[in-house]
Formats: structure tokens, sequence, C-alpha cells
């Protein structure tokens, strides 16, 4: 079964579905997963939306009359409200064609610390309409079951502040009952976890095509927690690149060859090759242990056991999949492998690599040791898919690594239970004289709502004119170097000026995780097609007489 490949531009990659889609899948190892890849809902935490520039249809409408009984709310239909009913304005048609635009990218900007590329934290909108399981509930109802990043002690004092909005109109009580089609907007203060700091080197630019060699650490596309960390937001705002056309995709992790048609033309063209089968994929990694001599082949069916976090094992209910791999050297601890994916499946290049015992030597997810003693060799785990997934969220927990999964906030529940054990720690690192939330744990709140209008650090409402977000410390948004960091500290904190009272992260020291935490051992070396190939050098790791650093 070949790969099946969806030519979406960039303004599609951002938009969002209607329709709710239970979990989202993780990137795939340099191919296109076979689901669309658009940011779609995540059952209970929507994808940011691409319509933030576009307003609704309700808003070019007047405003409403007097409320007083029996008055007509123009915009309506001409319908009476009964005393005490709310005016609900029609869903707005998504636009998918709305792609991320300057203004998008000046809603904040970057600087560079201990070789780490940061953004500056900013105010950000969420947004997302009444789902079906909401309709009839309370949105503290809502907020406690489903979105349990910040307390509810947290959410009743945005909503005081403005900061939670239904259908445009601030909300002060959470008691309100949710009926179809309401819009709910939430203002946060956004926290963006660093990636490293290498610029991205351009391969070609030939008016048809764009090839980078991505660093590992940076996603392709706004998702979860990233949004102008991610090689979609860093082409646009300092190298003024917007509206490309997404070939394939890698994994956050994975480094490499990536290519973007400039054109819908050249994306068709791309999109018909892949559909026959005519371009090639060629990988390299380091794995532990002695990989065998000669071509192996890997044919296990692979079945997606959290399409949340992106989490895969060999299961025979999985779809099937096929790699070939041949070792190219071995320094006596650790082999270099080629890999080529023969199709398309998450994670496949790593997870038939754990399968046959031979993990990459720093792989996140499948050389952990929540996968028990052989660390999935064989198939062989002795877990539930649920056990596995908290085993691995716990594991990490333990070790502060949480940044290495990709985990979005409708799993924030699990984590913050794998968390509990950890608040006191976390607890000793406050800075300030600002206390902590009631529920103690330090998760930034990206929750199911997207409000336009942003929240200055004093809780007053700013300018409705605000979109998507708004940087706190300069009005300058032009991009810094990337070449020059500004500073060494090891340390993770929000940057002077850019702190808000109600957000936890803002309250919290992280040791900033190290260069070495953030690159995995896989690197996308070739992208080939019937009169074309990209290519980039071989890393520094995958190099015959490489060791690595104790």
């Amino acid at each position: 079964m070949h790969c099946q490949q969806r030519s979406a531009t960039m303004e599609q990659a951002a938009a969002e579905s209607p329709a709710e889609v239970d979990g989202n899948p993780a990137e795939v190892d340099g191919n296109p997963a076979e689901v669309d890849r658009r940011p779609a809902e995540v059952d209970g935490n929507p994808a940011e939306e691409a319509t933030e520039t576009a307003k609704r249809k309700s808003d070019e409408l007047d405003q409403p009359e007097t409320r007083g009984r029996g008055k007509k709310r123009r915009g309506a239909g001409g319908k009476k409200l009964r005393p005490g009913e709310r005016y609900i304005p029609p869903p707005q048609k998504r636009n998918p064609g709305v792609s991320f635009n300057q203004e998008h990218f000046n809603e904040t900007n970057y600087y560079f610390e201990g070789g780490l590329r940061k953004v500056r934290p900013y105010y950000f909108d969420f947004k997302t309409y009444c789902k079906g399981r909401w309709i009839g509930k309370t949105l503290l109802e809502v907020f406690k079951k489903e979105f349990r990043a910040e307390s509810i002690e947290y959410y009743q004092k945005a909503a005081k502040e403005g900061r939670i909005r239904l259908n445009e109109e601030p909300v002060e009580d959470l008691s309100v009952v949710l009926r179809n089609n309401d819009h709910m907007r939430n203002t946060v203060h956004r926290h963006e976890p660093p990636v490293v700091g290498r610029p991205l080197k351009i391969l070609v630019d030939d008016g048809e095509v764009l090839v980078i060699d991505k660093p590992a650490s940076i996603p392709v596309h706004p998702c979860g927690r990233f949004r102008h960390n991610t090689v979609i937001f860093i082409l646009g705002k300092e190298l003024g690149i917007p509206e490309l056309h997404t070939v394939h995709r890698l994994d956050k992790l994975t480094s490499g060859v990536l290519l973007f048609a400039r054109t819908l033309e050249t994306s068709k063209k791309l999109d018909q090759l892949v559909r026959d089968r005519q371009l090639e994929k060629e990988y390299v990694c380091r794995v532990d242990g002695e990989f065998p001599e000669g071509e192996v082949i890997c044919e296990e069916p692979i079945l997606v056991v959290s399409f949340r976090i992106g989490l895969c094992r060999v299961d025979p209910k999985g779809k099937e999949c096929r790699t070939v791999f041949q070792k190219l050297s071995f320094n006596g601890k650790t082999s270099v492998v080629r890999c080529l994916p023969l199709t398309g499946r998450t994670h496949q290049i790593r997870v038939h690599l754990q399968y046959l015992g031979f993990p990459i030597l720093n792989d996140p997810i499948y050389g952990a040791s929540a996968w028990g003693p052989h660390r999935g060799k064989g198939g062989v785990v002795g877990k539930s898919n649920e056990e596995l997934l908290q085993a691995l969220i716990e594991e990490h927990c333990s070790q502060e690594s949480l940044h290495l999964l990709d985990i979005p906030d409708d799993v924030i529940g699990i984590e913050q239970e794998a968390e509990k054990n950890q608040t006191s720690k976390k607890a000793d690192k406050l800075v300030g004289t600002a206390e902590p939330n009631a529920s103690g744990e330090s998760h930034q709140t990206l929750i199911d709502t997207q409000v336009p209008t942003g929240c200055s650090s004093s809780g007053e409402t700013v300018n409705k004119g605000s979109q998507g977000g708004t940087d706190l410390n300069t009005n300058d948004t032009s991009p810094t170097n990337g070449n020059q960091p500004e500073a060494t500290d090891s340390t993770h904190k929000t940057p002077a000026g850019t702190r808000d009272h109600l957000c936890s992260e803002c309250k919290l020291v992280r040791p900033d995780p190290t260069e070495k935490e953030l690159i995995m051992y896989l690197h996308a070396l070739r992208y080939k097609g019937p009169d074309f190939e990209y290519s980039t050098p071989l890393p520094e790791w995958a190099k015959e007489d490489w060791v690595e650093a104790d």
C-alpha cells in the first residue's frame, strides 16, 4: 500500500476542520501520513484556526439594540429574544485560503540565548465553536473536565478580567450554559519551548521549489505549544517566504532535507510523483549496538497507539509497511544505518529499528525504558497501550524532560497526574512574589478557546483590533540574527517585561534543554525524483569516526 499524499498549501495546513478529529497524528519520518496533516481539532483541544484575520459575518452587522423585553436584535433574522435568552450568531464559514502573513509574524519576536532560539512570551487568542458534547453543560463543567492545564481558580480570574468571551461578549460567570453554535474565545499568555539556534540553511530556491536543511528540534508547522518556533514561521519572519506548499514533512527531532513547492502547479506535479511512487527518500541514523551486515528488511505492521503524541508500536492490527536498512559503519558501540522507507507510516523508521532491537541511540520515545527491559525488541512490551503511554510520561516527568515528548494539551491531565510528585520540586523554583495557581501545576494555558483580543499584564483589555498575539516586551518585531546569541544563561525564565500576573508558566524557572537533548540521530539525507535530487552532507554524528561525548 503506497503512502497517500495531499498537496496542501501552507494556508490549508493551518486551516481547521469544523468537525472534531479524535487525535492528531505525529509527523512521519519524512513521509506523508495516511491522514490529512492539516492542523485539526484534537479531541478536547483544537489546533489553531487559520481564520484569525477573517472577520465573522456577524461582526459586520450592526450592534444589537437594547435588550429590553420584546425588542428585536439586528442580525438575528428578526427573531425576538425571550427575557434572559442569549443571542447566538450563525457560525462563520471557514476560509481554508487564509495563510499566515506578516500580521501573524509580528505577534512577537525571537531572542537567542545559550545556543537556543527562544520566543518572547506573548498574548495569544484561541477560539473554538461549542462541541456537541458540551451542549447543555456550563463553562465551569467543561473547564473542570476537559481543560485541566490550569485550576478552576485561574479560569475564574481570567473570566473576571475579560480574557474569556462567548460570542464576542466577555464572560464573568462560568455558570453560563453552552448552546449549539456558541463561539468561545480565550486570551492566554503563551510560552513556546526553545529550539536549537541554528539558522535554516537554504539548499535550493529556484522559483518552483524551496529546499532547506532543517535543524533538529524545530517542528515544520504550528502545532501544540509551537507556533513561532516552527519552520513555517521562521521562513516567514526571518526570510520573508510565506505561502509555501508542503510536499513532505519531518518529525520535530529529525533533521535534514525538507522540500516545499513554491507554486500550486509544482505542488500538483510533485503530488502526482508521490502517488506514482516515483519519489525516493533516504535517511541515516545512529543506533545502539552493532547492526547486522547486509540488507535488512522489516515489514512489520505499525499501529498508532496514541494520535495525541504520535506513539506507535508494531501490532498485527496495524498498517502494512516496509523499510530497508543497511549498516554503513560501526565504531565499537553504535552503528550508522542507511534507511529507505518504502511506505510512509508514522515514525516508521524509529518503530522498525526498535522492533529489530536497535533503537536510535537518543530516541526519547522508542529508546525509553518504559518499553521494558528489552525496550520493545520483537514487539514484546508487556503493557497495555494506556499503561505504556502513562509509563512514558512518568519516565520523562522524573527526568524533567517532558519537552522531548510532543504532548498536546488534551493529554495534560495525564501529565499532571504523573507530575504530582514533582510539584514540590517545582515550587522551589518559583521566582518573584507571585503565588502559584491552586493546582500547583506549571503548564501553560493552551485551552480550547481562542480570543482575538489581547490582554495587558494588568488584566485590562487591549485594542480589539489586535489579532493573534501581542509582544509584551517591545514593539520592534524585526527578526534577531540567529547567528549571534545574546547570552549563555542555562535557565529558561520569562524575560523581563513579559510576565503576566495570572500565568503560572511565568512563575517558574526551568533548566534549558541542552542541544544534545534536542537532537535525535535521524537525518533525512536525500530526496530524489525522476529528474531531480536534493541532498545534504552527512551530519557529524553520522561520520565513521564519531564518538559520543560523555
